[in-house]
């Protein structure tokens, strides 16, 4: 992998964004920009002061993979290898922590037909501490989880999290349906797994047990929603 490639990959985790276009909204440059830093294979110098500002990134970490990935965290400023005359520590301010500190990143459609699959419908600042590297985000369409979770919630889905636990909450992938929200449980008796809504008007679901991961997109770790 090159070198640019390398430090792209880093920056995509670090920043939750997974195309060209996401990292220039974020950096607040143009897409044709990435485009000859890739070309040229070298990342320009005023790209890591931006991710320091906004994220508090490590520059060392974002070049090398090595390091702390943050030199600003809940804990205030952190220099690595700072000289050992400089014996001064603050305390972190009081709203220093990642829940006052917030990541951009962008809301996606549930809908798998009529050319919506993975359309992004906007972007949506979150808490840093809801962020995970597998963190796909998505506006529910639909009622299924209501009273639960209500239409036009904001669902944040671990998509490494693909192994189901009975009871927790997953995103599943339903043919002719897209993207849904429901109550997993495994039935290993009769090798199927059970998906149930909140709302009971919609009926049980049920998905083959041996290949139900390939139909799983995630464990829902969050929601966002007005009451």
């Amino acid at each position: 992998m090159k070198l640019f490639d390398e430090i792209f990959e880093r920056i995509k985790l670090a920043t939750n964004t997974r195309t060209q276009v996401e990292l220039a909204d974020v950096l607040d440059i143009r897409q044709s920009s990435i485009s000859d830093a890739k070309r040229r294979n070298s990342v320009p110098s005023d790209w890591y002061m931006k991710l320091f500002e906004q994220f508090g990134l490590n520059p060392d970490w974002l070049k090398k993979g090595s390091g702390p990935m943050y030199l600003r965290t809940d804990q205030g400023y952190a220099p690595v290898d700072a000289p050992a005359s400089i014996g001064v520590c603050e305390d972190a301010a009081k709203f220093s922590g990642p829940d006052a500190k917030n990541l951009i990143v962008s809301v996606y459609a549930t809908q798998q037909h009529d050319d919506q699959s993975g359309q992004v419908l906007g972007r949506l600042s979150i808490p840093q501490s809801f962020a995970c590297p597998g963190l796909h985000v998505v506006r529910i369409d639909a009622a299924g989880m209501e009273p639960l979770i209500r239409k036009d919630a904001f669902a944040g889905i671990d998509t490494t999290q693909k192994k189901v636990r009975s009871g927790e909450l997953y995103a599943v992938n339903i043919p002719y349906e897209g993207l849904v929200i429901k109550r997993a449980y495994v039935d290993a008796q009769n090798n199927r797994l059970i998906l149930r809504s909140e709302n009971q008007q919609h009926p049980e679901m049920l998905l083959p047990l041996d290949d139900h991961e390939k139909h799983v997109a995630g464990r829902l770790v969050w929601i966002m929603q007005r009451m």
